[in-house]
């Protein structure tokens, strides 16, 4: 029998990830949360709003309704984080098997990880994370990527792995599902702050020292947490990090560099109908440090950038003349 997948989420990286397994072999079912956009996708067969110019196979079954997943499909989960809990209730009782996240983000006020959200909300048998450097215009003309597959139960991740590798799309397995989810979500604040410092012209220098005590910043931060400092050297940190610090396509990175041209939390959101999910995580990222005492100084300032409107040249100040000390994670 085909592998059954319902993705749940039919922005770029749902629609991506879609269109990936449906051409392995997969039975894909793509829901979406608005009928008027499952209907657009229905008769176009595009994706125009979040992933224009590439074909969604005729294979793949499109829907709003929550009642058309079957209840033995494999859910992959591509919901923006601050809306997740809230799509998840609409699939109480009809997804009750396995899930697989590719939602990258920490919960406002309960400061929860996707796959802990979705242990929440729908108490699976069991639950992964996928994460890595994805940025969907590569995966989605066939480029090479690489990912891992976490999950705290070992033969299920092995499982995700063989579900999701291609010839072009390679998949790692890991058992440190707290890093992997933490990796993929505090990458997107350094990427904003690498937009910053690349809209304020600061040069590959300025980049370069960025991505490294950015990334010192999260493993600080992911250990507290219980993660393995490994992780964050791997495809779900590192990886993923320079990958959104420097793509063209990287949202969280464009709206760094709005902001650096003057432009307003609200106003820059406007321009564009996708997520940029470094924006809420910052807030929730820099609540949790205050309460587990976990210093991550770059993150403190994007969060003052965006909540109280501080100047980015203060900012950048500030950072620079911290009191000195020894290089250290």
């Amino acid at each position: 029998m085909k592998t059954r997948i319902a993705v749940i989420g039919d922005g770029g990286w749902g629609t991506t990830v879609a269109i990936l397994l449906a051409n392995k072999g997969c039975d894909v079912t793509l829901w979406g949360a608005f009928p008027d956009h499952i209907a657009v996708l229905k008769k176009e067969r595009i994706n125009r709003k979040f992933l224009p110019g590439i074909k969604i196979p005729d294979s793949i079954y499109l829907t709003s309704s929550p009642d058309d997943i079957q209840k033995n499909a494999i859910a992959v989960v591509a919901v923006p984080s601050k809306y997740l809990r809230g799509t998840l209730n609409a699939f109480k009782g009809k997804i009750c098997g396995e899930v697989v996240s590719l939602t990258k983000g920490i919960e406002a006020d309960t400061f929860k990880r996707p796959s802990e959200v979705i242990l929440d909300v729908l108490d699976p048998l069991k639950v992964a994370a996928v994460s890595g450097p994805t940025i969907s215009f590569e995966v989605a003309r066939n480029l090479p990527t690489t990912v891992v597959a976490a999950s705290v139960d070992n033969t299920f991740a092995a499982q995700v792995q063989k579900i999701f590798t291609t010839s072009n799309f390679r998949t790692y397995t890991s058992d440190d599902i707290t890093g992997v989810e933490l990796g993929g979500a505090l990458k997107n604040v350094i990427a904003i702050a690498a937009g910053i410092s690349d809209g304020m012209g600061f040069g590959v220098n300025a980049k370069a020292a960025l991505l490294t005590r950015g990334l010192a910043e999260i493993i600080r931060f992911g250990v507290r947490l219980g993660a393995r400092k490994e992780t964050f050297f791997g495809l779900s940190g590192l990886g993923d990090l320079a990958t959104t610090c420097m793509s063209g396509h990287s949202r969280n990175r464009w709206f760094g560099q709005e902001i650096a041209k003057g432009g307003k939390l609200e106003d820059i959101l406007g321009k564009t109908e996708m997520i940029v999910e470094g924006v809420t995580t910052v807030g929730s990222a820099y609540a949790l440090s205050k309460k587990i005492g976990v210093e991550i100084p770059i993150t403190q300032k994007i969060y003052e950038l965006l909540y109280h409107e501080k100047n980015p040249e203060d900012a950048v100040r500030e950072l620079m003349t911290r009191t000195l000390k020894e290089e250290a994670l």
